[in-house]
């Protein structure tokens, strides 16, 4: 795949990474070192989101495996920056399979959150990370991955066509109408959520991107019978 790098292969699904991922961790390395902290506390930061894209890309294989139950190919997984996407060939036709498929990635980051808590709780560190600054290090690292997924499944379930939440609510639509209407009510769902945030993208520089993210995937929807590609997003 163009500008992307192979870096595993399983269950016949070849997952990349796009070049780009390495301006993410030298960006975090450097921000770390800018800050202050030791090159222990930024190689900490750079192992966690590390492992925040293994929980990803087991949020893509989530769909991709449901897919195939359904006949359903996923040419290949590529991570991003801002989280990954399975190229899936199309996505199911009936309304129901759809609706597992989606739902598929968050329960993936749903099950991670409950391994992990259930060990923190087992320890007794069922609790704020203990640098208030916000360093990943040793002491806060498994509580960050337990809400880091709660996070990814809050995020993903915004109601809002391609979001993986707006493909919940397409296939319900689409329970009761046709395809195309279910699509563009999902998409314009999407579109309105994503002015809705740049009334909180005015304070983060996360709101601005996320409103953009939003408006401009929903605005580029067609209705058509099978939903564009890539079929599923995993935003980090």
């Amino acid at each position: 795949m163009k500008w992307s790098l192979r870096i595993a292969r399983f269950a016949g699904i070849d997952v990349f990474v796009h070049w780009t991922f390495v301006l993410l961790i030298t960006w975090i390395l450097l921000t770390n070192l800018g800050a202050g902290r030791s090159l222990a506390e930024s190689l900490w930061s750079i192992w966690f989101v590390l492992s925040l894209f293994v929980c990803v890309v087991l949020h893509e294989f989530g769909h991709a495996l449901t897919g195939r139950r359904y006949g359903v190919k996923t040419k290949n997984i590529v991570l991003l920056p801002i989280g990954g996407v399975a190229n899936m060939e199309k996505m199911p036709e009936k309304p129901i399979q759809e609706l597992w498929v989606a739902l598929a990635g968050p329960a993936v980051n749903v099950v991670i959150a409950a391994i992990i808590g259930a060990i923190l709780f087992a320890q007794g560190k069922m609790q704020l990370p203990a640098d208030p600054s916000g360093a990943i290090n040793t002491g806060n690292f498994m509580f960050n991955l337990f809400v880091v997924n709660l996070w990814l499944v809050i995020f993903n379930m915004i109601p809002a066509f391609p979001m993986d939440g707006g493909r919940v609510l397409r296939a319900l639509l689409a329970m009761r109408y046709d395809k195309v209407k279910a699509t563009n009510i999902a998409a314009k769902l999407g579109q309105i959520l994503g002015i809705g945030f740049i009334g909180f993208g005015l304070f983060t520089t996360s709101g601005w991107c996320l409103s953009a993210f939003l408006f401009s995937s929903a605005r580029a929807t067609k209705p058509v019978t099978n939903p564009p590609r890539p079929c599923c997003r995993a935003t980090a």
